[in-house]
């Protein structure tokens, strides 16, 4: 699994010109699923996710993480994030999962995201727009299989 994180003071995401997730003071995860990610690299995710330390304590030092400062986050699938474009101009897709396969990966990571912080979603496989505005700006990138 990998995923973009950004640290957000807002966020929303659209489909069809309608707002069907928003948050503010929080984070913006894309999450994209590998055919190799089981179970357990989405409860990694989700765990790396609560746990990440990228939000500022009283010193301005980034030090708290989602949970320490009652933020939320804004959920949404990105295939393209397993795109390899290391020969050639266009990107190859084979190592992103299949729906069958990702869908349930992702609904275990809101799941688990819920259950500790207010979990907003895009919609799978849709065309949807996002709109942040990043906070630092702060950007990670986390991969369940570490290869970053």
């Amino acid at each position: 699994m990998r995923a973009v994180v950004q640290r957000v003071t807002e966020a929303h995401v659209a489909v069809d010109g309608e707002t069907i997730g928003a948050i503010t003071n929080g984070l913006c995860v894309l999450l994209g699923v590998s055919v190799d990610d089981a179970q357990s690299d989405a409860d990694y995710m989700t765990d790396k996710l609560l746990g990440l330390r990228i939000f500022d304590d009283e010193n301005g030092v980034p030090n708290k993480s989602v949970l320490d400062i009652s933020g939320s986050i804004l959920l949404i699938s990105q295939f393209t994030l397993l795109g390899d474009a290391r020969k050639g101009r266009r990107p190859s897709y084979i190592d992103a999962a299949r729906p069958e396969q990702a869908i349930p990966l992702y609904e275990r990571c809101i799941e688990r995201l819920r259950a500790s912080v207010l979990v907003e979603t895009g919609r799978f496989g849709a065309d949807m727009k996002v709109s942040i505005q990043n906070d630092g700006p702060f950007t990670i990138l986390l991969d369940s299989k570490k290869g970053f």
